[in-house]
């Protein structure tokens, strides 16, 4: 009898150095070693025990995407050795994506709210793939409401984002890493983690003063469920005395993300939404055996070492070995 067999996933992210130490772990049945590449879109990828699975994108020093990297430019280091063997090396191609909007209703956010609503609905509008991506809605203040479940349409995704406000909230405060750790733990569970790209668009002031969640368990919650958090910071944080900045950078970077500016320019903000879906539907995956490998929860540093023709490798810096 074939026994039961595991692979842990480790996400492409956007725009994030080799620095962050995060850990992202996924679990998968296995029945055969191909389900590469492009097939992954069409049903789950199938990985052996000992395969390391890495997407990433490269980007070159004109900051656009290099579309052709070969896998003998890429080095790549496990806790600092060389792979036992290269098994795979493919190209992720217009990738199905699901997208979690949470828009942080509190009271803080009251002024930026209608201008983070406005950005998450362009997303939608103009990005968003009715019948092929998915999305939800939620806001949050003291306590998260789900607004709209997963939803392949636009109309019911949009109406979600216009109703939200602060009248749901009967206590005052912010509880951020609650609504990212139940987005990351609930809705994201059940989509199928290594076919698609899986994204939160976050709009917050990054206070979090109402909550009972570390912003390590929101981040690790993300990790296990393969999720990237793209963040965007409302101007009503900037006083100096604020600390939601720093503490919204902290979090988003734990799970391979990055924080844009939310009251940028028009064109800015466009360009941001076009660049996280591009860096999202379109990715590097690279399969590997590591040259040691047990099974007792340590961490693994991942360092991609590009050509000199790319000028940044956006990938995560690691993860978890999984237990037995």
């Amino acid at each position: 009898m074939r026994e039961l067999r595991f692979a842990f996933l480790i996400v492409a992210v956007s725009a994030v150095q080799l620095c962050a130490k995060s850990p992202a772990t996924h679990c998968q049945t296995s029945e055969q070693q191909s389900a590469r590449s492009t097939d992954a879109l069409s049903g789950p990828l199938r990985v052996n025990v000992d395969e390391v699975v890495v997407t990433f994108n490269a980007v070159a020093s004109d900051g656009r995407p290099v579309h052709d990297l070969k896998a003998e430019e890429i080095r790549i280091r496990d806790n600092g050795l060389s792979p036992r063997r290269i098994v795979a090396f493919d190209q992720l191609t217009d990738r199905r994506l699901r997208v979690g909007i949470l828009l942080d209703t509190s009271e803080s956010m009251q002024p930026g709210l209608s201008s983070s609503k406005a950005i998450a609905e362009k997303f939608i509008n103009q990005l968003f793939r009715p019948g092929v991506d998915e999305a939800f809605v939620a806001s949050f203040g003291s306590v998260s409401e789900l607004l709209q479940p997963w939803s392949g349409a636009r109309a019911p995704v949009a109406r979600a984002i216009q109703i939200a406000s602060a009248k749901g909230s009967r206590l005052p405060g912010t509880a951020l890493f609650n609504a990212v750790f139940q987005a990351c733990s609930s809705s994201f569970r059940s989509v199928d983690q290594a076919a698609t790209g899986n994204v939160i668009l976050l709009f917050s002031d990054g206070e979090d003063n109402a909550g009972r969640t570390s912003s390590d368990e929101a981040a690790r919650a993300c990790q296990k469920s393969n999720t990237e958090i793209f963040a965007f910071l409302s101007s009503t944080s900037s006083a100096h005395a604020s600390t939601g900045p720093k503490v919204l950078r902290e979090l988003v970077s734990k799970t391979g993300g990055r924080v844009f500016e939310g009251d940028d320019s028009e064109a800015a903000v466009q360009r941001d939404l076009e660049e996280i879906e591009s860096e999202m539907r379109n990715q590097y995956m690279l399969v590997y055996n590591p040259a040691e490998l047990k099974h007792d929860g340590a961490f693994h540093d991942i360092e991609l070492q590009p050509p000199d023709r790319v000028s940044r490798i956006n990938v995560r810096s690691g993860y978890f070995a999984p237990l037995r």
